[in-house]
């Protein structure tokens, strides 16, 4: 297979709403050993790329804004030319949080954009179709994430670690990225939502505001990378995709 994409899709509909994807690649990897994530590589292919592979195939797309570390960004550039990656308009320094690294990025957006597609640049094994329908699904609401129903019975403890409660499965998701959200309504948001830079999570930003985040059902192997275990299991998610292609 053939490293590098070339079919970097122009949106076929002409008449949907602009889309800025915001890749947050600032991290520390304080739980990779300060190795930087987003350049290890899954099956050959750094874990970056991936990702940008992702979302520059999606037709919805219309540009992708990266966040990342100010030292990063250099290797980052060459890594577009080097994987021909060409919806990528910007690199921007990242924040001390992650909601100020997406408003830096957010800031460089062209004046075009109607909505934000939030992601973490460490989700490599998105695909394009759990993309398309969460940003067509924010189309329709305004707010959209995607992520999958808990499998596991999950418990509430205290501080002592006694179990306080068990809340009913059915109602429990575990949420992923991408996150999209109608541009002005997310900027409303950060300027009427107090103290919401501690938030490790957009949708609990547009929680907090009010917004009604519509759930779409994704996939188990959409993981992000955040220790060293994790790459073994995306390199064998790849071959399996691979091997059935």
């Amino acid at each position: 297979m053939s490293l590098i994409k070339k079919n970097n899709k122009i949106n076929p509909a002409a008449s949907a709403p602009f889309v800025t994807a915001v890749i947050v690649a600032a991290g520390n990897s304080t739980r990779m050993d300060g190795v930087n994530k987003q350049f290890l590589l899954i099956d050959g292919v750094p874990v970056l790329v991936r990702t940008l592979w992702a979302f520059s195939n999606c037709g919805l797309i219309n540009e992708i804004i990266i966040a990342a570390r100010e030292e990063d960004i250099p290797r980052m550039y060459s890594m577009l030319r080097d994987y021909q990656i060409l919806k990528v308009s910007d690199i921007v320094k990242g924040g001390s949080t992650r909601q100020e690294s997406v408003l830096n990025a957010v800031k460089r957006s062209s004046p075009a954009s109607e909505f934000l597609a939030i992601h973490d640049g460490a989700r490599p094994l998105v695909t394009e179709k759990i993309i398309e329908e969460t940003v067509k699904t924010a189309f329709k609401t305004g707010a959209a994430a995607t992520g999958v129903k808990v499998k596991d019975t999950v418990k509430i403890v205290n501080s002592q670690n006694i179990i306080t409660s068990t809340p009913d499965r059915n109602f429990l998701w575990a949420v992923h990225t991408p996150q999209v959200f109608d541009r002005k309504m997310y900027l409303s948001a950060l300027d009427g939502v107090p103290d919401c830079s501690l938030f490790t999570d957009d949708c609990k930003l547009m929680e907090e505001y009010g917004a009604e985040v519509v759930m779409v059902e994704g996939s188990y192997e959409n993981i992000k990378i955040t220790t060293p275990e994790d790459i073994d299991v995306a390199e064998a998610i790849v071959y399996r995709r691979e091997s059935n292609a």
